[in-house]
């Protein structure tokens, strides 16, 4: 598949979260591929990730609120005046995602084809151990239940995800954990937006341990809270 750069302007935030060892490569990574504007969202380090980003030029937004969604929401605070037709894609800082893989999924927005672009990691085989078995039965209820009750068919919860700005408004996200994920594609259904999936060959974490998969107690939490956001935009669709 032939790439393009997007004719919008595209902001990359990137929730990061003691990732020092691993943020440099991706944001290298990210500066070989044109002009985006990069937001590193601090979520409360303890240890150099914000100096590597300002050491790189990167602008950096502190967030002492921990979660995942808080941190996206921190980002998207970031962008409060930019106009609607900008693209806002999301990536994670421990390298799991190949940065360059970037361009594709920009592709089909640029060429208004789509909303929203997910790089879903189960649509192509990834490194071994980069998915643990609990992770691929999370997303395969998820993405069932999502399917079930709001008529689209996603393959993945993916974490790298991007979107036009007005469309990402259009949503008011409010997730401030680990739901941030499934309430973004739940959200996007319901409002009818034009979704597309991208094969993305996902990579284990270059350093550290995921805060998530990395332990039984993270992963049972991260579930546990994925069903109580499908749980709650159930309600909310009902009311």
């Amino acid at each position: 598949m032939s790439t393009a750069a997007p004719a919008q302007r595209v902001h990359v935030i990137i929730p990061a979260l003691d990732e020092e060892s691993s943020l440099p490569s991706v944001l290298d990574a990210l500066a070989g591929l044109g002009n985006l504007n990069v937001i590193v969202v601090d979520n409360g380090s303890r240890d150099r990730t914000p100096d590597v980003a300002v050491a790189r030029g990167v602008k950096v937004v502190p967030e002492h609120r921990r979660g995942y969604g808080a941190a996206c929401l921190a980002g998207l605070r970031a962008l409060a005046d930019e106009p609607g037709h900008d693209v806002v894609a999301f990536l994670d800082a421990d390298g799991s995602d190949d940065p360059r893989e970037l361009l594709k999924l920009l592709e089909p927005i640029a060429r208004g084809r789509a909303d929203f672009v997910l790089a879903s990691r189960t649509l192509v085989a990834g490194e071994t151990g980069a998915l643990t078995p609990l992770q691929k039965v999370g997303n395969r209820l998820a993405c069932f239940l999502i399917g079930r009750f709001w008529g689209v068919r996603y393959t993945d919860l993916a974490p790298c995800r991007a979107m036009t700005l007005e469309g990402l408004r259009s949503l008011k996200m409010q997730d401030t954990g680990f739901g941030w994920t499934v309430e973004m594609q739940i959200r996007a259904a319901r409002h009818g937006l034009r979704v597309q999936e991208i094969p993305s060959r996902y990579r284990r974490r270059q350093a550290g341990r995921s805060k998530i998969s990395g332990s039984l107690w993270g992963s049972a939490r991260a579930g546990a809270t994925i069903l109580g956001v499908i749980q709650r935009e159930l309600f909310s669709r009902n009311r």
